[in-house]
């Protein structure tokens, strides 16, 4: 009888995309950006709201999901946006579900984010196949093959960000 079961877990390990054993939750952000006197660390509870496992590439009891993350993915993939903007880095860590209490969150997922101050929209990059951050981030969650290309924000996300932007800026 245990040989059947792990059989079955070893075929479902093989059915199922590693993306759904990869989850966790989102514990810190951190903000990279040159016009930036130091990174920006991120703890605050509204944080868990922007996990990488949301949206395209998300299945929740066989239905597809088309929300979530830090991506407006109702508005597509993006064939310009507007130059010389300031430019950031965006990195999530989570506690990975399963791992012990107390264990040290984990680097899982990084994009870029451009902000316009003028129209107060931003925009994501998803990195692709050339990108440095592409294989951390298809190791823990693929988009539906939606990567190497640029989206426009959430609004939820752009309120959110901008008055840490804003103050690191400003000092």
């Amino acid at each position: 009888m245990k040989a059947i079961g792990a059989v079955a877990l070893a075929v479902s390990m093989m059915v199922v995309p590693p993306s759904l054993f990869a989850k966790g939750t989102i514990v810190k952000i951190t903000i990279k950006g040159p016009n930036l006197p130091s990174s920006i660390e991120i703890t605050d509870g509204g944080i868990k709201d922007f996990t990488p496992w949301a949206g395209p590439g998300v299945a929740i009891n066989g239905v597809k999901q088309t929300e979530g993350f830090i991506i407006d993915w109702a508005q597509g993939t993006l064939s310009g946006r507007p130059g010389n903007l300031q430019r950031y880095e965006v990195s999530f860590y989570a506690r990975m579900y399963g791992q012990p209490e107390g264990s040290k969150e984990e680097l899982v997922h990084v994009v870029i984010y451009e902000y316009d101050a003028l129209t107060g929209r931003g925009y994501v990059y998803l990195p692709g196949r050339t990108d440095e951050w592409y294989p951390l981030n298809t190791s823990k969650m693929v988009h539906d093959r939606l990567e190497g290309n640029w989206f426009r924000a959430t609004r939820a996300w752009d309120n959110f960000v901008r008055p840490f932007l804003s103050k690191t800026a400003a000092k």
